[in-house]
Order: structure tokens, then sequence, then C-alpha cells
């Protein structure tokens, strides 16, 4: 098989693998589609403490099921699945409590375990023990049910957001993330929802989100949410981007007793931000964070998609092979399009 492997950092090179044989648990699926993170370039760049080199990446991942382990009864060869690629182990504190994403043994496709930059890909049995294989429901296209990943991220940001009936939503960042954030928001019953970047080329790209749209590299973004909430200001605010001065502003922005999401994480050598705690102190509002999902997110993600009740279709602007995926990597890292999916 074909596979996309990360030598070293930096170091992408595409080589002919033999096909892995799939133990008793475990299950083998044919990648039919791929979508490229952020996260995969932070890694290409940067590495990443859970992965060891040389690692096949990519996380976003649906296939076909290609074969299967004798001990597998759920799934059968020819089975259309979307992963989970967040693994909890199922017995620590945390997993017993029901809160899969802070598991302490947590591990993941792409990083612990070979990811879906490749022509097949093993499904590990923690994955398929812990609920992590999906079937995909027969009206979503391979290319549409990849996206249930991200999107089963922003479903944990939203809950842990507690988005209510008729709120003010504000979102930087409008990006892949920050779409699929506008789009469950209004679903979810905001009353109002903003949509703001500082790339004018996000905000003509997001203008099928029908949301407010606010460009930052030529409004104020302080004046812009205050005159569009009567100065009330947002009572949900997303920073759905791993800007330490978007964070900043955002404790501006949120209105009393209302909630602040980091959603994007920030650069582990620079992860500090100025934090003006008197805001918080008089505001009474909340600040949360959001890094992952778990394997009942991904699953809901799956039925939303296929409802058409989150149409994710417009989010993806380019579809490439593996062999020119270095291009797609240019292309996330450029900002030139939204989601790039490899299709092996």
């Amino acid at each position: 098989m074909k596979a996309a492997i990360l030598k070293e950092i930096e170091k992408l090179v595409i080589e002919e693998l033999k096909v892995p044989e799939p133990k008793n648990n475990e299950i083998l699926i044919k990648v039919k589609s791929c979508a490229i993170c952020g996260t995969d370039i932070k890694v290409f760049h940067h590495g990443h403490k859970h992965i060891v080199f040389p690692r096949i990446t990519g996380h976003e991942v649906s296939g076909i099921v290609e074969k299967i382990g004798k001990n597998i009864k759920e799934f059968k060869e020819g089975d259309r699945v979307a992963i989970a690629p967040a693994i909890p182990c199922g017995r620590c504190y945390y997993c017993r409590k029901g809160q899969q994403t802070m598991c302490d043994n947590l591990k993941a496709i792409g990083y612990h375990y070979d990811g879906g930059f490749a022509e097949y890909m093993l499904v590990p049995e923690d994955a398929v023990l812990n609920g992590c294989v999906n079937k995909i429901p027969d009206t979503l296209s391979f290319e549409v049910a990849c996206l249930a990943e991200p999107l089963a991220c922003v479903i944990n940001g939203q809950i842990l957001s507690k988005i209510e009936i008729g709120d003010i939503v504000l979102i930087i960042g409008a990006g892949p993330i920050g779409i699929l954030h506008s789009l469950l928001a209004k679903i979810n019953g905001a009353g109002k929802i903003m949509l703001a970047d500082i790339s004018e080329e996000r905000i003509k790209e997001a203008k099928f989100t029908d949301c407010y749209l606010i460009d930052m590299s030529k409004k104020d973004i302080y004046e812009e949410v205050k005159k569009n909430t009567d100065g009330h200001m947002a009572d949900k605010v997303i920073v759905a981007v791993g800007s330490g001065k978007a964070q900043e502003i955002s404790l501006k922005l949120v209105a009393k007793r209302g909630s602040i999401n980091f959603f994007g994480g920030l650069p582990k050598e620079n992860p500090y931000i100025q934090f003006d705690s008197n805001l918080l102190h008089y505001g009474e509002f909340f600040v949360v964070g959001t890094h992952g999902s778990t394997p009942l997110h991904n699953k809901i993600a799956l039925e939303l998609l296929s409802s058409g009740r989150i149409d994710a279709e417009k989010l993806i602007t380019h579809k490439l092979p593996l062999e020119r995926i270095i291009e797609g990597y240019q292309i996330v890292e450029n900002k030139k399009g939204l989601k790039v999916l490899i299709l092996p």
C-alpha cells in the first residue's frame, strides 16, 4: 500500500508498505477520505510528544472495512465507517466519571497509532472496544463523513460553553472550525451569531453561513460587537483560533455572566496571555477550554451530518490524491481554502 510517512520533522515521504494484518480484535479499513487538520501542520513542523517517528499521521478518517479480526462481531467486511481518533481507556477515574476527553491514558490514531494518510489503516483493539468505530449512514458520502471528527470537537465545545436558545454568540476565527461552530450554534438556537476574522479571504469564504461577519482587518471588533448587541456584548464567545491576542480581546467582548471558550490552543513556546482578572471579577463570566471529543460526540456528529442539519459539504474546497499531500499541507497552512481532503 502507499502511505505518507512522516520520517522526522518536516520530512514527509510517500512509500510502499505492506498492508497490515488485523489481529483478533482489530479492524483493517480501506481509507476513502482523510481530511488535513491544522494539527497535522503543527506536527509536521514541530512533532508531538506522543509521536515516535516514523509515523503515518491523519486522524479525520472515513473508509470501508476491508478485513476484520476473528473476534469482531459488530462489524463486517464492506461496512462504511468513520473513526473517532481519540481513544479513551474506559477504566481510569475520568472515564468512569463519563469525562472521556480527560482520560489519564488517552491514546490517539495518527499519534500513538498510524493514521489515515495511507491506502489502508489498522484500527487498534482499544479503539474498537471503546466505541471509536461508527457506521456511516447510507445518505452520507465518505468525504463529508470524515468531517465528523472536527464537528465532534465543536459539539464538545458547545456543550462546555452551554449555548442556550436566544444567546448572542461571537466566534473569533472564520476557518473550518469557526464555521462549524457557527452552523452548530444556529441549530442550538442561538439568537444572533457573529463570525470574525482578521483575514478578508476567510470572511468571504464564510458568507454562506449567513452570520453577521466582522472583518477585523477593517473594523474594530469591540465597536462592532457593542453596536450589534446594544452594548450588551456577546453571551457566549468562542475563540476558534490559536491566538493569544484573540484570547485577550475576548475578555472585553463577553457579556456579564457570559462565557468564553478558548477552543484554539496556543503554541507551547508561548502559552501565556495578559489576563485582566478584574474583568472576570466584576463581570462574573466563565472561561472554559476545549481540546477534543469522545466517541459519542463523533456518533452525534455523523447523525447531524447525515440528517442535513449541518451542511459540511460547503467546507470542502480541495480534494487531492495522496501523492499531493504536501500541496494540501501548503493550502491549509496558507489558508487558501477551508477543508482539504486526501483521497488515497
